[in-house]
């Protein structure tokens, strides 16, 4: 009976003193101290200071606090509402699901999953570091998805090459051989994304914080400044953007079992797809009207063709045009200076009125559905409208008023040649 006893009271003993152990242990763990002996993480950047349990809870039950999958619970205890960045554009890309189904999803219904999944934000991390590197991102943080057709490169100076092998030479960016271009001002300067595409504005489902005249009062003594129609009808980039990056023609071929894929050895975006396009260019962005009715830069997003191979023969109609969508949209390659008055009056091609004499590409003659790229016929823009053609004429008539300023404008270029070819 007393060894019962004496067992009893030592079971007890060793139960008290493990319990013990345990409460001391959470504290420590509640200190965040004791997580340590177990995880070699260190945590770096701005969140350096804080203890384990700020972000993986008091009992680290919280194994990744920075996810969808949880609305970020471990960021928003002092990240106010930023959870909501999965509800904008860039986690949800709604648009390009809606995109998809009205062109490529119409011949392949798991294109987007397939092709266009790798690129949206899922976590606080994909934009904030990795791990426990914690920190503000940078321009070529953004960078990892907005490069080379999305808007983002240009920036930077860095527009797209042809697709052909011959073409791939020159620098890389991620693992992107890309065309030399002036980049923006604004990145000349320093600047980066964050600055006019902030955090608070993202979170309200803003494309932009600050446009061009929150910073930027438009000089009167400018020629085309001093032009009315310019400065109420039209958007600022439609003159400053010095160039625009342009796909016409983008195609999608799915291939199965054929060696013939091989002869896109560029684009190969899966064991499934190889993409390829028409043409590429890089020079004064096409003009038309946006969703305020303003003249902007457009382009297309996309001229969608798909194509299917199995066993080297294709499968059905080749190369067969899903949609020729356009958008308006911002060209970041801002310049000081700005076209000439040619560039746009009377320059029919500019405002999608190539004429038909004009056709350089044919793309009716290579099977693509469209007698050019550069007419609206069979083409729509998604967020505007294409410039109306009696609108156009009545902007190519020059009138008095017209060479006058044109004048004025070539007499400036003269007093600065003369300015720089004085003697010294």
């Amino acid at each position: 009976m007393l060894k019962s006893v004496l067992t009893a009271l030592l079971l007890l003993s060793s139960i008290v003193a493990a319990h013990a152990e345990l409460v001391q242990a959470h504290a420590h763990l509640t200190a965040g101290a004791a997580c340590q002996d177990c995880h070699d993480h260190v945590v770096s950047g701005v969140h350096a200071k804080l203890g384990c349990r700020e972000c993986h809870g008091v009992a680290g039950n919280v194994a990744d606090p920075t996810t969808i999958d949880n609305n970020a619970v471990g960021c928003t205890g002092c990240h106010e509402q930023a959870e909501r960045i999965f509800d904008h554009a860039m986690s949800t890309r709604v648009a390009e699901q809606e995109f998809c189904q009205r062109s490529w999803s119409q011949a392949d219904p798991q294109f987007f999953d397939t092709n266009c999944m790798g690129c949206h934000v899922t976590s606080c991390l994909d934009c904030h570091g990795e791990g426990h590197a914690i920190d503000r991102p940078d321009t070529e943080t953004c960078l990892q998805c907005h490069n080379g057709y999305f808007v983002g490169w240009d920036f930077s100076g860095r527009a797209p090459r042809e697709d052909s092998v011959r073409y791939q030479r020159g620098e890389q960016n991620h693992e992107q051989h890309y065309l030399k271009m002036r980049p923006d001002v604004h990145s000349e300067v320093g600047m980066d994304c964050g600055d006019c595409h902030t955090m608070e504005s993202l979170q309200a489902g803003q494309v932009v914080a600050s446009r061009c005249i929150d910073c930027h009062d438009p000089d009167p003594t400018v020629i085309e400044h001093s032009v009315a129609a310019h400065l109420d009808n039209m958007e600022c980039v439609s003159c400053h953007a010095a160039w625009s990056a342009q796909e016409y023609g983008t195609f999608y071929i799915k291939t199965t079992d054929s060696s013939n894929r091989n002869y896109f050895r560029v684009r190969q975006t899966n064991d499934q797809y190889v993409k390829s396009s028409y043409l590429k260019r890089q020079n004064s962005p096409i003009l038309g009207l946006n969703e305020r009715g303003r003249v902007s830069p457009i382009r297309p997003q996309f001229i969608a063709y798909y194509s299917e191979i199995e066993n080297n023969q294709p499968v059905g109609d080749e190369n067969r045009l899903l949609a020729a969508e356009w958008k308006a949209y911002t060209p970041h390659t801002i310049r000081r200076g700005t076209v000439m008055c040619d560039s746009c009056h009377n320059e029919p091609r500019r405002f999608m009125l190539q004429p038909e004499e004009k056709r350089i590409y044919r793309p009716d003659r290579d099977g693509l559905g469209l007698s050019s790229f550069w007419r609206p016929e069979g083409q729509l823009i998604v967020n505007g409208s294409f410039y109306p053609l009696e609108r156009f004429q009545r902007m190519s008539r020059r009138d008095r008023n017209y060479a006058e300023l044109y004048v004025r404008k070539w007499q400036t270029f003269l007093k600065k040649d003369e300015t720089s070819s004085a003697p010294q």
